[in-house]
């Protein structure tokens, strides 16, 4: 089975739908980790879209959570939380009644799990091997997939308890790169970001895993910054958040 691993879209229509001319058919099921929404200007069309590409699985990020209404964003930055408020105002009842259905990580899916910020909390930020063994110490699942930090990569727990950062490099344009899984290691794959890349590079991100062959394909690809930066600037969106996307930080 070949799954298509999607992660912290937030509400970037012209990156989703950039990653799916090259997606296109090229996989069996679809999962997303969450942070459907938030930031970005297209919060409807883009759950809408993720609503129609019927995932087996989904669970809900920080910005889930404060945009539909179960949070109340009194953690975020003042940017985040006024972009969290406004995309609360946008979204169709039937949209924040969906995210408000979303589950909470861990959710097992084939032979693996997925999560949005780390095993042992939702919202866990997991930039640091020391935050990774912590976590890892806690499953049996072989390969756990997470999203929240927006930055490609992860991390390996192999038999001499010592953890790995996994780094990926993705030549200019559109492009992948390959990890082969070793079946007696853990690991925590991040697919990266889709619409808000924080790893200093603004390329949209995201990963196929394949479970037969069990490799993870990471990609990243170029999209319309400037179109969502205009489309953030007419919601009066706050600019620094308009401003990052081209930086990818």
């Amino acid at each position: 089975m070949r799954y298509l691993i999607l992660s912290d879209l937030h509400s970037n229509l012209a990156a989703l739908e950039a990653a799916m001319e090259i997606i296109g058919d090229k996989y069996d099921r679809f999962v997303c980790l969450g942070d459907i929404v938030g930031y970005g200007p297209d919060a409807n069309e883009v759950t809408d879209r993720v609503r129609a590409m019927k995932p087996v699985a989904v669970v809900r990020g920080n910005h889930d959570k404060a945009c539909c209404g179960i949070t109340d964003a009194s953690d975020f930055t003042a940017n985040a939380r006024a972009a969290a408020l406004w995309t609360r105002d946008q979204l169709t009842p039937e949209n924040l009644d969906y995210l408000r259905a979303l589950a909470q990580g861990p959710q097992p899916v084939g032979d693996y799990q997925i999560v949005h910020g780390s095993i042992r909390d939702e919202d866990e930020y997991v930039f640091h091997p020391r935050e990774a063994i912590e976590s890892l110490g806690l499953t049996t699942v072989p390969i756990t997939f997470f999203g929240h930090t927006h930055m490609q990569g992860g991390f390996v727990l192999r038999d001499d308890n010592r953890v790995q950062v996994l780094r990926v490099s993705v030549a200019e344009g559109a492009g992948n790169a390959t990890l082969e899984l070793d079946p007696a290691a853990k690991y925590m794959i991040n697919p990266g970001s889709i619409g808000q890349p924080r790893d200093g590079d603004a390329r949209a991100g995201f990963v196929f895993y394949d479970d037969h062959t069990h490799v993870v394909e990471y990609w990243r690809l170029p999209y319309d910054i400037k179109k969502t930066q205009a489309a953030m600037k007419k919601a009066k969106l706050p600019q620094p958040l308009i401003d990052r996307l081209a930086l990818g930080r």
